[in-house]
């Protein structure tokens, strides 16, 4: 397995001319950061991440999470790594400084866990999902929970974890069973069956703070009666310190397809002291706080292991020789050859595409926390929430087909696990299905996100897009970028108006992945057009000129995958149910 170098001055170009972090730092939360710092956070991240956090992808993944008398035990190499971790103050950088974090927007926040995600996927588990948690407690918790709770995961002292899942649950959360009784004093006593627990037990942090979904008596079915509650593994004692272990069983943990160094864990829960979070019966909202967060990280996690994947072919590609190239006189390193340069073209304007689309995203975000007025927050978080399945989906299912992509670029080598090329796609394949799969992703894009203000938001979107066309105009050198660009928004703008106007929910439903993919292939040629922009000035400077290059290698091979997607959305959806259940696998 190639190293890691993060792409620190990819990571910086985004956030200048995507991110806009001038405009970004003006806002009062933010104004003790200027450009100077942010270039040496990620300077120094990247020494970090590159240099200390990668070098345990592979022992993550060979050696693993192992289970053994009711606790989890991580590779002896990840303590060390994590006290670094922790102790450099990583994990905090977009902390709120009431609890002693930094302060930063979270678009920065999100270049810092890039390279944290990239150095080792599985590993960076526990502070993502840490972040999720914080996040929740931020919004929802009350102040005693706060207090008690909230600066120690900011340091990552303590690590957070996300309890959905039950045996018969599944995506359905509506269908948990899991109990809550009150008791005398305030607390409740929690029993119930959880799985697929990332991070749900380790050796790493001093505690696990579990934010677990449960019912409560007499509570309405549905998800109209899930309650939330915070079930540390350690109660605290009257310093705040960890004390007497919590009820909380570790009964088992996954053998899975990657990610082998994050345990996924079945957790029991047998008369577990848990404290309410909010008010009863509103758990569920609380929790997407909680997942809308984890599903942008989770789509970041597609980008993170497309770049490790792409520089690790593009390592491979110039140094394997075989067979000679058009003109070669010799032997030729692999990268001369079209097919091999198609891939890798593939996969470096894919991993551009994705950054520019998560970290967008990311910063509207913080425009909807601290924008400087009600309809800019508003407006904010209105495109965030369009944005958010776009970046979960789309970068996630490209995360597979680059990490797949890395495997071919090795041909017969990348089916070797000691290449490394196969853990980067076995470790990508879980991100599609992480935070309500993409399908699921999907229909709450054309269900809920298209219909945001009878359509405005998606429309304000595509006329950010319709923009950047007209500004590729005044460029005659981008004359073919602006064409193919133009066309894709037409296609998309003429599919999302029949999806707008469609009666036949089950076409909607049918509709919404192919829907999904348009959009997000368009936006990623929007992105690198703006790039390419931005690049135009500079262009003598040969990195400049190759995001040019890249951004028309986007243009004339992928984009056109938008119109390819069309008659799928306004295809005949009885066609998805013509056949009978019973002809599916072995006929009977």
């Amino acid at each position: 397995m190639s190293d890691y170098r993060p792409p620190v001055r990819d990571m910086a170009f985004v956030l200048d001319t995507i991110v806009d972090l001038d405009d970004l730092t003006a806002l009062e939360p933010y104004s003790h950061v200027d450009r100077d710092m942010t270039a040496g956070i990620l300077d120094e991240a990247g020494r970090f991440f590159g240099e200390v956090f990668a070098p345990t992808n592979r022992v993550g993944d060979e050696v693993g999470a192992q289970y053994a008398d009711g606790s989890v035990r991580t590779p002896d190499e990840f303590k060390p790594v994590w006290n670094k971790l922790t102790e450099a103050g990583w994990t905090a950088v977009t902390g709120s400084p009431d609890f002693g974090g930094h302060g930063f927007p979270k678009a920065i926040g999100i270049a810092v866990s890039e390279m944290m995600t990239t150095g080792n996927l599985a590993f960076s588990l526990a502070p993502m999902l840490t972040g999720s948690a914080i996040s929740l407690l931020e919004r929802h918790g009350d102040d005693e929970l706060r207090d008690h709770y909230l600066a120690k995961l900011i340091s990552c002292e303590w690590t957070g974890t996300m309890v959905l899942t039950e045996p018969e649950a599944g995506s359905d959360v509506g269908a948990l069973r899991t109990k809550a009784e009150p008791n005398d004093d305030g607390t409740w006593r929690i029993n119930g069956t959880k799985i697929f627990i990332t991070w749900g037990d380790h050796d790493l942090a001093d505690n696990i703070i579990h934010l677990v979904l449960a019912r409560t008596p007499g509570a309405p079915p549905g998800t109209k009666g899930i309650s939330m509650f915070l079930i540390p593994k350690f109660l605290l004692d009257d310093d705040g310190n960890p004390a007497e272990r919590n009820t909380v069983e570790t009964v088992s943990i996954e053998h899975k397809l990657g990610i082998h160094g994050s345990p996924t864990c079945v957790l029991s829960f047998e008369d577990a002291t848990g404290y309410l979070v909010g008010e009863e019966n509103k758990g569920m909202r609380y929790m997407f706080t909680m997942m809308n967060q984890a599903r942008l990280e989770v789509g970041l996690e597609g980008l993170a292991v497309a770049e490790r994947a792409y520089q690790q072919a593009a390592a491979y590609a110039k140094d394997r020789k075989q067979g000679r190239a058009p003109g070669a006189t010799e032997t030729s390193p692999i990268i001369d050859h079209a097919d091999v340069r198609r891939m890798l073209m593939t996969m470096k304007s894919l991993t551009e595409a994705m950054r520019s689309l998560v970290y967008d995203a990311v910063a509207s975000e913080d425009r909807a926390l601290h924008g400087t007025d009600e309809t800019t927050r508003l407006a904010a978080d209105q495109r965030l929430a369009l944005l958010t399945p776009v970046a979960k989906a789309w970068c996630t299912d490209r995360g597979v087909d680059v990490a797949s992509l890395g495997v071919q670029v090795h041909g017969g080598m990348g089916f070797i696990e000691e290449t490394g090329a196969a853990q980067h796609y076995r470790d990508a394949r879980i991100t599609p299905i992480y935070e309500g799969t993409n399908g699921i992703q999907a229909i709450d894009l054309v269900t809920r996100k298209l219909p945001l203000e009878d359509g405005a938001v998606v429309n304000a979107y595509l006329d950010e897009v319709h923009d950047t066309v007209e500004a590729l105009g005044n460029h005659p050198e981008f004359s073919s970028m602006r064409d193919e660009l133009s066309a894709a928004l037409d296609t998309v703008r003429k599919a999302t108006e029949r999806l707008a106007g469609a009666e036949d929910i089950q076409a909607t439903l049918a509709a919404a992945t192919p829907y999904l993919e348009m959009f997000g292939y368009l936006a990623g040629g929007y992105y690198l057009a703006r790039q390419a922009l931005a690049a135009l000035p500079e262009s003598n400077d040969p990195w400049m000129a190759s995001k040019i290059a890249t951004a028309d290698f986007y243009a004339s091979h992928l984009l056109p995958k938008v119109h390819g997607f069309a008659p799928s959305v306004g295809a005949d959806a009885s066609l998805v149910f013509s056949v009978p259940d019973e002809h599916f696998g072995t006929a009977r």
